[in-house]
C-alpha cells in the first residue's frame, strides 16, 4: 500500500492488539500509507515506538485503561480518525469433552468469561472512549476485526465464533447509530490465514482435540476447500482494513466484508 491514492497522510488511527498478527500488520500498512498508527496493547510501553507507530499500553477490558488509552491519543496527536478494533483471543474448547479424556479443553466460565471479555466487552470499551472524541470532531471511522466463523460457526470453536457474531451485529448496529454522526463502523472477517506467533503449540494441541485429530494433521489441503487454493495472507487483510479506514470507502458502513478467499459464503 503506497502513500497518495488513499489520501491517510496525518490521519490518527488506533490499532487494538497492534503489537503481533493482524494488528502488527495492519499498524506497518497504515503507516506506509502515511497515516499516524497507534498501537494499543498490553505488550507495549506508553511512549515507545514500533513499526512507524506510537505506543499506549491498554488492557482493553479495563475501562479505566481504555479511557487513559483515548486521552492519551488525543493529547499526542489533537485527535482521533479512526480506531481499528483487533484485540482479540482464541481459546479452542468444547461444548462437552465426551471422552473425558481432556477436561481441560472442555468449554468453563473462565475460558467463557476472557473471550468474551477481550472479543466483545473490549471493543465496545474502545468504540465507546473513541467514538465520544469522533462526535467531537464530526466525524471518524471504526473498523471492527471479525472472522468468517461468526457467520460459519467452528468446531471447538463456538464462543469464539459466537464473539464474531456479536462483533456483526454490533457493527451493523453501531453504523446505524452513528451514521447520522459521519461515523461509519464497519467489519472485516477473515477465513483461514497464514500462521502467526498467536497460533502457539498450545493452542494447536488444543484446536486438533476438539477437531478429534492430531497436531500434525490440522494442515489442510486448501485446494479442496477454498476457491483460490491457498491460505490468506495478512497483508491483505490488512490491505483492506487500510482501505475501509480511508474516504475512499466513504460510503461503506453496516457491514462485514469477508475476505476468505471465496471459502465463506459471506
Amino acid at each position: 500500500m503506497e502513500k497518495g491514492w488513499l489520501n491517510l497522510e496525518d490521519r490518527v488511527v488506533i490499532v487494538t492488539g497492534g503489537a503481533s498478527g493482524i494488528g502488527r500488520h495492519t499498524v506497518q500498512t497504515l503507516a506506509a500509507a502515511g497515516a499516524k498508527a497507534v498501537i494499543a496493547d498490553v505488550s507495549v510501553n506508553t511512549g515507545e515506538e514500533q513499526d512507524g507507530a506510537w505506543c499506549v499500553k491498554c488492557d482493553v477490558t479495563r475501562q479505566e485503561d481504555v479511557k487513559a488509552m483515548a486521552d492519551a491519543v488525543v493529547k499526542q496527536f489533537g485527535k482521533i480518525d479512526a480506531l481499528v478494533n483487533v484485540a482479540g483471543i482464541n481459546l479452542p474448547r468444547l461444548l462437552v469433552d465426551v471422552t473425558g479424556e481432556r477436561p481441560e479443553f472442555e468449554l468453563d466460565e473462565e475460558s467463557y468469561d476472557r473471550m468474551f471479555d477481550i472479543n466483545v466487552k473490549g471493543m465496545f470499551l474502545c468504540t465507546q472512549a473513541c467514538v465520544r472524541q469522533m462526535l467531537k470532531q464530526g466525524g471518524g471511522v471504526v473498523i471492527n476485526m471479525s472472522s468468517e466463523s461468526g457467520k460459519e460457526g467452528s468446531q471447538g470453536q463456538s464462543v469464539y465464533s459466537a464473539t464474531n457474531g456479536a462483533a456483526d451485529s454490533l457493527t451493523r448496529s453501531w453504523a446505524k447509530e452513528l451514521g447520522k454522526y459521519n461515523i461509519r463502523v464497519a467489519a472485516v472477517a477473515p477465513g483461514i490465514l497464514e500462521p502467526t506467533g498467536l497460533r502457539s503449540p498450545a493452542y494447536n494441541e488444543a484446536l486438533a482435540y476438539t477437531r478429534g485429530c492430531k497436531v500434525e494433521d490440522l494442515s489442510t489441503d486448501y485446494t479442496k476447500v477454498i476457491p483460490l487454493g491457498r491460505d490468506g495472507k495478512l497483508d491483505e487483510v490488512a490491505d483492506l482494513v487500510t482501505y475501509l479506514v480511508s474516504d475512499r470507502a466513504s460510503y461503506i458502513t453496516g457491514t462485514t466484508i469477508d475476505i476468505s478467499g471465496g471459502k465463506s459464503r459471506g
